[in-house]
């Protein structure tokens, strides 16, 4: 069963898990800067409040919306 990836540019997220050798830490907050579709996964790309800059792979990634 294929995933839909809800986010869209300019949402902000908090990030729940994600799955890199060197994640962002769990609770960081961002924005959603570029939403990529592939075939069973979505590239997120994200502008994170602490300044890194590493992409989401959802799934496995995973975030919350936040206001």
């Amino acid at each position: 069963m294929k995933r839909t990836c809800t986010l869209k540019t300019g949402d902000r997220i908090r990030l729940l898990s994600m799955n890199d050798p060197d994640p962002i830490p769990v609770g960081t907050t961002g924005t959603v800067v570029g939403v990529h579709p592939q075939s069973d996964w979505t590239q997120v790309d994200v502008d994170w409040d602490n300044g890194r800059s590493l992409m989401l792979s959802i799934p496995p990634d995973t975030v919350e919306k936040v206001p």
